[in-house]
């Protein structure tokens, strides 16, 4: 069973950058799709970005697309969000997801639905000050 642990929350401004890292243990990191979601108070969890086993393929929210990158370290088992030009609305608590990875690539909506992932982090707290 994977354990994922998010890190890099903080409080930044608006138009500022920050990085998030998901670190991964007990379990074989190349085997997971891996997942970024988040939540605000009142708000169910929403989908953020998305990337394979092999890092070939990533998925985003409209919301974050061509602001935010979600990449692989396997090295140190770790899956990046790399967040950038950040905006108020992006404050929320950000979680970090993993499934056994299904490689079918084209159904998006395996990669995006929170219902897929199976493992969790305990997330981690991004302040976006206007």
């Amino acid at each position: 069973q994977v354990q994922l642990v998010e890190s890099g929350g903080g409080l930044v401004q608006a138009g500022g950058s920050l990085r998030l890292a998901c670190a991964t243990s007990g379990g074989t990191f190349s085997k997971y799709a891996m997942a970024w979601f988040r939540q605000v108070p009142g708000k169910e969890r929403e989908f953020v970005a998305a990337v394979t086993w092999s890092g070939a393929n990533t998925y985003y929210a409209d919301s974050v697309k061509g602001r935010f990158t979600v990449s692989r370290d396997y090295a140190k088992s770790t899956v990046l969000l790399q967040m950038n030009a950040l905006q108020p609305e992006d404050t929320a608590v950000y979680y970090c997801a993993a499934q056994e990875d299904p490689a079918y690539y084209s159904a998006r909506n395996l990669y995006t639905d929170i219902r897929q992932y199976d493992y969790w982090g305990q997330g981690t707290q991004v302040t976006v000050s206007s």
